[in-house]
């Protein structure tokens, strides 16, 4: 059931008026059982005072684009009420036409563009009215007996509208139906959602939670659990199995999917997605179509369902069944653009946004980690939705015209044009060992800025945590996360790539940038040094570099490597023998990645720094004071020297060679690689050429 939130505390502290209206929607957007993300829509009647002074009536309605959850007093727009009346004279008025006259109505030009629904807000006689899409009433919307189970449960109480897109008919059809029935105390919108109003915020809010209560109770009077969705044709592999399969077959998916643009990639397996993906009519379910016009954009008409039988264990023949239905998709997804396209519009990328695997769960695509997590959470309303209309009956949906309408509605893709650009590393995923560090950290907030999503990998899992969060703060949830890792030992390398394949779908660029270093004269330079130089700068950037290489060549969309050599990758630098011939092994490594990597489209090339000594754990352990008594200086004198002996007379910082990382990874050296690029301030000893 769902629950009422309203707090009569908080509601005295309310204005009445817009606050009280931010507030009911907020508790309404907060139940995704009640209001979809970026759906629905709620308005207010209020009386304002115009820029002359003068006492008018205005309606105050969510602005396009907006979610109920989050938004807040900016996110409404305020119209004269006046303005609107005469329009529900009307026959009929195109969006276009609407939309422009809207925008008369405005008392503030600065405010968002309205609802697509305004109209049918505006047309209705109440103070405050809530329009919204809970899972209960989109059940019964959506079986195909569903206005007679609606007299069941309200009576004579309910106004019933069919299928037709929002706009100025079905908001006037709505009006003219709730005055002609007296007793209408909701509305039912046929395949779509809910209408409900009240003299008060408070009373609105309780009327809509309590219609959808009726409805749920209805149907979970009638769900019988061992035949949902048709009964339970395979069973789900336990959660560590089926986990590593996403893991192994999500590189893949990534490549199939990308052909356009790239993809980002979420895995779900929730307890109702599980239960869903094995039922034995749930392939035909899910052929069926959306659950409500709000999905479409997000999830397209239908998400690819892969028929394969779990208990086979089959990891191959999956990957295969994978590859085949991606492209099928595509096919047919191309097909019914060209039956149902407008003249102008342009087709959306023909991968798939849902990709339902038996026994292992949901996988869901998008431009981001944020917009693949919207298709799987809408994903999971269709779940609950037709959960709910095959207990009633029969699942029913949008025709295809309907459905390709909707999603090619250019008054809901405006919410789309809403969004931020994309830039340089959008949608690309970028690995960075060290990731705690000075470069590491400062790379990553260099790769974000610009659309990145970023994995922190590194032995510091608490200080990689960090950086993740302060980056996650910054520009949005789960743009970075962290992962313990010892680039040395083979298993955890392999573990990281498969939960950066897990949490986002594979990788695009990797940074080679895990360090430390030593120093001995070379006669007093033990087995234990060298082997541990070798074993980090030189084992450990193989091993993230294959695991990477192998990854790349299953995704078949190419790829970039930055390794951060050093100075002395080229230098002979008195008393770290150790450390430069394993500075030296990293650069010749990438320029043999180089070579093999370039018929996959995998890019190698390597950045030679020198003495970057802010925020470098390495410089703050016992280096600087072994690098100070090789020069016969104090440590303190460090910075300074190493600045004086540059040609150019500068520092460098981990900005600088974050610079050069986002050059290398980026389209401006899309052509280059084998490459090494000095990051030094000019030190003639080490020019490359």
């Amino acid at each position: 059931m769902i629950q009422n939130l309203w707090d009569s505390s908080r509601e005295t502290k309310l204005d009445g008026g817009l606050d009280a209206l931010v507030f009911r929607s907020n508790l309404l957007g907060e139940d995704r059982r009640v209001c979809n993300f970026g759906g629905g829509n709620t308005s207010s009647k209020t009386i304002e005072l115009d820029f002359r002074g003068r006492e008018v009536e205005v309606m105050w309605v969510k602005g396009s684009g907006s979610d109920l959850a989050t938004m807040k007093a900016g996110n409404f727009t305020g119209l004269r009420l006046q303005d609107i009346a005469p329009l529900f004279e009307r026959d009929e008025m195109p969006d276009e036409e609407m939309v422009a006259y809207l925008a008369n109505c405005m008392i503030d030009p600065k405010h968002p563009r309205a609802s697509i629904e305004t109209l049918l807000h505006a047309f209705l006689p109440f103070k405050h009215v809530d329009h919204t899409h809970p899972d209960a009433i989109i059940s019964l919307c959506c079986a195909h007996n569903g206005k007679e189970i609606a007299r069941e449960i309200y009576g004579d109480r309910f106004v019933w509208v069919p299928y037709i897109r929002p706009g100025f008919t079905l908001s006037k059809m709505i009006a003219e139906g709730v005055l002609a029935n007296p007793k209408a105390e909701l509305v039912l919108m046929e395949k779509h959602g809910l209408v409900t109003w009240g003299d008060t915020p408070e009373s609105c809010y309780a009327k809509t939670i309590s219609i959808i209560n009726e409805a749920e109770s209805y149907i979970e009077e009638r769900i019988e659990d061992q035949n949902l969705f048709g009964g339970r044709k395979s069973e789900a592999l336990p959660e560590a199995e089926r986990r590593a399969v996403a893991a192994v077959v999500m590189p893949l998916i990534r490549g199939a999917v990308s052909d356009e643009r790239k993809m980002i990639l979420t895995f779900d397996d929730a307890e109702d997605v599980l239960r869903f993906v094995g039922g034995a009519d749930s392939e035909k379910l899910s052929g069926v179509g959306a659950a409500c016009p709000d999905h479409l954009v997000h999830t397209k008409m239908k998400p690819l369902f892969v028929a394969w039988e779990p208990n086979t264990n089959d990891i191959d023949g999956l990957k295969v069944k994978l590859s085949e239905a991606i492209s099928v998709y595509k096919e047919q997804y191309k097909a019914y653009f060209d039956r149902n396209k407008h003249e102008g519009d342009v087709m959306f990328e023909a991968a798939p946004r849902v990709i339902l695997i038996p026994g292992v769960g949901m996988i869901n695509t998008g431009k981001s980690w944020s917009n693949s997590k919207i298709s799987g959470a809408l994903y999971h309303r269709a779940i609950a939705v037709m959960r709910g209309a095959t207990a009633l009956g029969d699942f029913v949906s949008l025709s295809e015209n309907e459905s390709y309408n909707v999603e090619y509605w250019p008054l809901e893709l405006y919410k789309l044009s809403l969004a931020p650009a994309e830039a340089e590393f959008s949608r690309k995923v970028a690995f960075i060992t060290g990731g705690a560090g000075g470069i590491g950290s400062e790379t990553a907030r260099r790769l974000v800025s610009e659309g990145a999503h970023v994995v922190l990998a590194d032995l510091n899992l608490e200080g990689a945590q960090k950086v993740a969060e302060e980056i996650n703060a910054k520009f949005g949830e789960n743009r970075a996360f962290a992962v313990k890792m010892d680039v040395t030992q083979e298993e955890q390398v392999t573990a990281a790539y498969a939960e950066t394949a897990l949490f986002y779908g594979g990788v695009d660029i990797i940074v080679n940038n895990a360090g430390l270093a030593t120093s001995s004269p070379f006669d007093e330079t033990s087995l234990k040094e060298w082997n541990l130089n070798i074993s980090v700068l030189g084992t450990g950037y193989f091993l993230v570099a294959r695991e990477a290489f192998k990854v790349m060549k299953e995704q078949k969309i190419g790829g970039s490597m930055v390794f951060i050599g050093s100075k002395n990758s080229i230098f002979a630098g008195k008393s770290v023998s150790a450390y430069s011939s394993a500075k030296a092994l990293e650069a010749h490594l990438a320029r043999c990645i180089a070579a093999e990597g370039g018929e996959f489209g995998i890019r190698a090339n390597t950045i030679l720094p020198d003495a970057i000594l802010q925020g470098s754990a390495i410089w703050n352990s016992n280096w600087r004071n072994e690098r100070a008594a090789a020069y016969g200086i104090e440590p303190d004198q460090l910075e300074e020297h190493y600045r004086k002996r540059t040609t150019l007379l500068v520092n460098i910082y981990p900005r600088d060679i974050a610079e050069g990382v986002a050059f290398f990874a980026s389209s401006k050296s899309e052509k280059t690689t084998g490459c090494m690029l000095t990051i030094d301030g000019g030190v003639p000893a080490a020019f490359t050429r």
